[in-house]
């Protein structure tokens, strides 16, 4: 700020000092007259006492944060680890954490001064016209200034509240996506495994069906069997042919998406794959139901998305009180550069502002009418996550009991399938039977076997649902959060 020496305050001391004492005394009658938001009793958290489908003593235990090592693929453990370290949504999410960290900065700013340095020179003329003489005159100043706006409604506080909670959102934010990153890897890899599966049993079928489609046109040659024996092998051949393209096309298919996940291009990453068979299948342990609040990295963002909220309704209703500014400024100012330094050259100011809005067309109140609706909105999102949390374990745990329970069936049904088809194999080869039995034996074995392969598909991806459902393993003391007790658990609401 840039005065002249006749600008200068000549206010004496005392009449500052009184001017800032009244302002400030004025504040606390302001403050009893607004008063400041009651709460009501905290709404009620959902909860659960135990979980519907568990079977056997629930473990406490986590599960562990590499828990996808439980499987025993040593593959499938190396995509996970080039997804950590490469995938794109993981970078974005960390790049918006650093975005949050600094707005942090920015909010916690407001509650200290700001200082600014001025250096300022200018040259005028004036006259000189209808040929009189010009006059020029020189200023040069030095200054500093200094505001602080008093907090004496927690505005600022609780602006920086709430960008501390919006940076912890950040941080659940990206555990959460890592773990959605983790599951679809692993879900991705064993349907892989599945097909390559899927494709051998095609192959093989198709190898069978070949073999008894000679032996029929042998028999044909000889009379003893019919044209339409050949033809009903032939469509099963021709059957058994068409089911290896689609099982290509998922292998290929789902290896581009593991190429996405691991932040790869599809040119540039090979599946070795294997077998679901050399896949362990782990017992995960559910744990507590009270333990899922803490181990969700989703409910803790709702959770923190619900702090930013409250804190904003703080904001929007400190906006209705008045604002004490103080501010200072002082340096020194000469017309001539060599006096610049002189003790005449000194100047100071000091004062200090209050603002009272009175009359905005409801602007203040509708903003805050605003952040309340929208904490309204937070809470319920919050107290959805935690349903939708129990709900998710819940169907993990159902998905692996029936899975486990259909897998052993259909092993069953395998076995007597195969067994059905030796034996009519041998009873043609005796001529016993018809082909059309055989062909019915066929026909079964090979569906039969098709759909054990997808059954324990379904039951290892059951087992990483209930990971992913579980919270991986998540640890959310890794996570800071504003250590203030106004983000409850049992959220609270803020009377209009």
């Amino acid at each position: 700020m840039t005065h002249t020496q006749a600008s200068r305050p000549t206010a004496p001391r005392p009449a500052l000092h009184s001017a800032l004492l009244h302002s400030v005394l004025l504040l606390p009658i302001l403050a009893g007259c607004a008063g400041l938001d009651a709460r009501v009793p905290p709404a009620t958290t959902p909860s659960q006492a135990a979980w519907v489908g568990a079977t056997g003593a629930d473990q406490p235990l986590p599960p562990a944060p590499d828990w996808w090592r439980s499987f025993e693929s040593l593959e499938l453990n190396a995509l996970q680890s080039a997804a950590r370290a490469d995938n794109l949504e993981i970078a974005a999410a960390v790049a918006r954490i650093e975005q949050a960290d600094a707005l942090v900065r920015v909010a916690g700013a407001n509650l200290l001064p700001t200082v600014d340095f001025g250096a300022n020179t200018s040259r005028s003329r004036s006259g000189g016209g209808s040929g009189g003489s010009a006059s020029y005159r020189s200023q040069y100043s030095l200054s500093l200034s200094a505001s602080y706006e008093i907090d004496f409604w927690g505005k600022n506080r609780a602006s920086a509240r709430g960008a501390q909670w919006a940076a912890a959102s950040s941080r659940f934010d990206r555990e959460t996506v890592s773990l959605g990153i983790a599951s679809a890897i692993a879900n991705t890899y064993f349907a892989i495994l599945t097909a390559q599966d899927r494709l051998r049993l095609a192959e093989n079928n198709l190898a069978i069906a070949q073999r008894s489609l000679d032996a029929i046109r042998a028999r044909t040659a000889v009379g003893t069997a019919t044209a339409l024996d050949v033809a009903q092998q032939e469509n099963l051949v021709l059957q058994q042919r068409a089911a290896v393209p689609p099982l290509r096309q998922q292998i290929r298919q789902n290896t581009n998406a593991l190429a996405v996940l691991t932040g790869r291009t599809p040119d540039a990453i090979t599946i070795d794959g294997g077998s679901l068979s050399g896949v362990t299948i782990p017992a995960v342990a559910a744990g507590l139901p009270s333990d899922l609040l803490e181990r969700r990295p989703d409910i803790r963002q709702s959770e923190a998305q619900l702090g930013a909220a409250e804190a904003d309704v703080v904001v929007a209703r400190a906006g209705l009180f008045p604002r004490v500014q103080l501010t200072a400024d002082g340096g020194v100012q000469s017309t001539a550069l060599r006096l610049l330094f002189e003790p005449g050259a000194v100047f100071w100011s000091v004062a200090a502002g209050l603002t009272q809005p009175i009359f905005d067309a409801g602007r203040l109140q509708a903003q805050l009418a605003q952040q309340r609706a929208r904490y309204g909105e937070q809470l319920a999102n919050y107290r959805q996550a935690i349903l939708s949390a129990f709900r998710d374990v819940e169907d993990a745990l159902a998905a692996i009991d029936q899975t486990g329970q259909q897998e052993r069936l259909q092993q069953a049904v395998v076995a007597n399938a195969r067994r059905a088809y030796e034996i009519s194999e041998a009873r043609l080869r005796e001529g016993t039977i018809d082909l059309l039995t055989l062909l019915n034996t066929q026909q079964t074995l090979f569906q039969a076997q098709d759909a054990l392969a997808q059954i324990r598909l379904s039951r290892l991806q059951a087992a990483v649902g209930l990971y992913q459902a579980l919270g991986g393993g998540f640890d959310p003391m890794a996570v800071p959060v504003p250590a203030t007790p106004e983000i409850p658990v049992a959220a609270t609401m803020v009377r209009p």
